[in-house]
């Protein structure tokens, strides 16, 4: 496999931008995420300059990637930000992200959360369910405020991705039907507190190609003519994120003819343009680097096992993901062979490759790679693991921008009786 941009081998070393990777992992240890600043930074400049001056936003779906780094670069760029929790909003604002370039998403936001955002002055709120409107309305009403609110609309279009990251189906739990979505916009116009802004519509994560956008962008539309008929006239659409990367060999869109596809159709009626990428931002920006403990050989495989684990890197065990894994240093002493790349978490499961031609001993270090998103986020303590470090790579310095947990600091909350 090509290498993702700014990650290159120079004299048998793997390198990000111009630090070798071998040196972050003298300096920090393993396992530990590195990421290219430079990586990201082109990643989002493209969205940004598809977008142009066509009204709207690009908002990065904080999930992917919440370290504060990653949230301050992006907003010093000028993203805005795609929330799913409170939490998340504390993130964006720590990191010194505007709260109005914010939309806050999710299925069941809790009353708190609903007054946080309020309070801070959100850009929107995309809405799942009239339960939830029904909500929102009375927390604004409460509050004296006015929530601006964009109906996230399922319209049950088959994203052909991973059934665990398809969003847009009739069987999943996101979104409003589209054939109740037009009551949920006529009771949003009457009801004191809401205010219609727009209509949402995420239909999946690592879509390779651009039918299902364009199926999906078709479908919210007829509903979008619908509501102008009737008075009810919306200032954008958010077509979500969902846009793959390169993995293995898939051959995802350029992110300019992503953003033109879905611009197209939007100027005609006058129509922003909202967006929330997250993998398509920082996956191919990120790395887990890790270290070759033990090697065990059986009759049936040729086992690596390395101090990372399903705990740090849940993407292959939950989603049976392919991420390429690359040495740190190449071995040139040794045979290559067939190796199974395994932690040391109790379970079968607990693996970050399968059959990976590599040349190893024991000691060397492994970089796996397309790791920047939905990596560290997804990360837990399981069998009383701390976390790993995270680095960000600027050019040729290292910035350390999460120390690596204690085990002291697993426990810290905790009461004995």
């Amino acid at each position: 496999m090509t290498l993702p941009p700014f990650f290159s081998y120079a004299s048998s070393s793997l390198n990000c931008e111009s630090v070798a990777l071998s040196q972050v992992a003298d300096q920090f240890g393993t396992p530990s995420y590195v990421y290219s600043k430079a990586a990201i930074t082109e990643a989002m400049s493209a969205y940004l300059n598809a977008l142009g001056d066509h009204p709207g936003m690009i908002c990065y779906a904080v999930k992917a990637n919440s370290n504060l780094a990653v949230l301050q670069l992006l907003a010093k760029l000028g993203a805005g930000f795609d929330i799913v929790s409170a939490g998340e909003l504390a993130r964006v604002l720590a990191a010194g992200g505007r709260a109005d370039k914010v939309v806050f998403s999710g299925v069941a936001k809790k009353r708190e959360e609903m007054v946080a955002a309020l309070e801070a002055g959100i850009h929107c709120f995309n809405v799942e369910s009239v339960a939830e409107l029904e909500l929102l309305a009375e927390v604004a009403q409460e509050l004296g405020k006015e929530a601006p609110v964009s109906l996230r609309v399922n319209p049950d279009v088959d994203a052909k991705t991973h059934p665990y990251i398809s969003t847009g189906l009739a069987e999943n739990k996101f979104g409003i039907s589209m054939e109740h979505a037009y009551q949920a916009y006529a009771f949003v116009h009457a009801t004191e507190g809401l205010r219609v802004i727009g209509i949402d519509c995420h239909i999946g994560s690592q879509l390779t190609e651009l039918a299902p956008f364009k199926d999906a962008l078709d479908r919210v539309l007829d509903l979008v003519d619908r509501l102008r008929e009737a008075g009810i006239v919306l200032e954008h659409v958010d077509a979500g994120g969902g846009l793959g990367v390169r993995y293995k060999d898939e051959t995802p869109p350029d992110i300019t003819d992503y953003v033109r596809a879905l611009k197209g159709p939007l100027a005609a009626r006058g129509l922003g343009l909202m967006l929330e990428p997250g993998r398509s931002i920082v996956a191919n920006a990120g790395t887990l680097i890790t270290q070759v403990d033990f090697l065990k050989t059986t009759e049936k495989h040729n086992f690596a096992l390395v101090d990372a684990a399903m705990n740090d890197l849940l993407r292959p065990a939950l989603y049976q993901a392919w991420m390429d894994i690359k040495p740190l240093e190449v071995n040139s002493d040794v045979t290559e062979k067939a190796w199974n790349i395994v932690g040391p978490v109790c379970e079968t499961g607990d693996f970050l490759g399968k059959d990976r031609r590599l040349a190893l001993s024991a000691g060397d270090r492994l970089a796996v790679l397309g790791a920047g998103a939905y990596g560290f986020v997804m990360a837990s303590n399981y069998n009383t693991r701390p976390r790993a470090a995270e680095i960000m790579i600027d050019g040729d310095q290292m910035h350390l921008v999460r120390e690596r947990e204690t085990v002291a600091d697993l426990f810290k909350h905790e009461h004995l009786l």
